[in-house]
């Protein structure tokens, strides 16, 4: 039984410890209040996750330290870099190996799919932080410090997930109400489900020639947010989905009082065209398929329908 450290307990990061906790593995899950899934060999422990010190002695004996933390997306400038060189810091110290979940936001906008091991070129002050995040680790890497590796996941799905589709379509979807989306409709657009996203991390943390290079979390469908959200509702038994584009200036507005609203302009650039994650590598190599969309979007469906009753 090895012991698995995970900071953060988000619907990624909570799928990670369940997962590792099933297969018998120990699992110490590192929150600012000690959140996360009730399970007998998941340690739940409230901690600064900027806190270096207090991270190197929590991941003292670990094998693997997993990063799936999530600071506020309107606070990301501020509050990754001390999180992630407080991450990077205790790896180091532990000499764990490092698991990071990331996003595109690095590669900046990309003509084509996009494929994994492109350079890093951010356009915006989110990928930015990104790019130097990967930049730091790998360069920890390369000095023989630690072995790492990040696994890059594109829109999250599932229950509980944060994402444009979840947060502007998904719930006006299952209510039966209209739904705004300042992106292309019909654009085809890569969809990460959360439970493929934790089985990638632990794939990665498990290959031996994972470290050094990012992974890509394989997709569970390469649809458009209309077709999507028409799946959604017709798994849910709800009405045909009621959908228009919501122009910028419209979400300009919104933003004005709505400080998370207020971060998605400078990212259009991924929802107003075609947005591919190939992630054919991860599949040869680490032997990852995705879930179906069907049985994600069943989940989704069944999470509101618990909610309301």
């Amino acid at each position: 039984m090895s012991l698995y450290v995970i900071v953060g307990a988000g619907a990624t990061g909570s799928a990670l410890a369940r997962l590792l906790a099933d297969q018998g593995e120990r699992v110490r899950l590192v929150t600012r209040r000690g959140s996360g899934p009730v399970h007998p060999l998941i340690e739940r422990l409230p901690a600064d996750a900027s806190d270096a010190a207090r991270l190197t002695e929590l991941a003292a004996g670990a094998t693997v330290v997993f990063n799936c933390a999530m600071p506020p997306y309107d606070r990301w400038p501020a509050e990754w870099p001390p999180l992630a060189a407080a991450l990077l810091s205790a790896v180091e110290r532990s000499g764990a190996d490092y698991v990071m979940l990331g996003n595109t936001y690095g590669y900046g906008p990309v003509d084509g799919p996009v494929v994994e091991g492109l350079p890093m070129a951010p356009t915006s002050r989110k990928g930015q932080v990104r790019a130097e995040m990967w930049h730091d680790a790998r360069a920890a890497h390369e000095a023989g410090r630690v072995r790492v590796t990040e696994v890059r996941a594109g829109d999250f799905l599932g229950a509980g997930a944060y994402s444009p589709f979840t947060l502007m379509i998904g719930p006006q979807v299952l209510a039966g109400a209209p739904a705004a989306y300042p992106g292309d409709l019909d654009a085809p657009h890569s969809w990460t489900y959360t439970g493929d996203a934790a089985r990638t991390l632990i794939a990665a943390a498990r290959h031996e020639e994972s470290w050094g290079r990012d992974w890509h979390v394989p997709s569970t469908s390469d649809i458009s947010v209309r077709q999507l959200a028409g799946r959604l509702a017709s798994t849910a038994g709800t009405p045909a989905p009621r959908l228009r584009h919501m122009p910028s200036h419209e979400l300009a507005e919104i933003g004005r009082t709505d400080s998370i609203m207020a971060e998605f302009p400078e990212m259009l650039y991924l929802y107003d065209r075609p947005n591919i994650l190939d992630a054919s590598a991860a599949r040869k190599t680490l032997g990852v398929t995705p879930t179906p969309i069907d049985d994600v979007l069943r989940e989704m469906a069944a999470q509101t329908s618990g909610a309301s009753n």
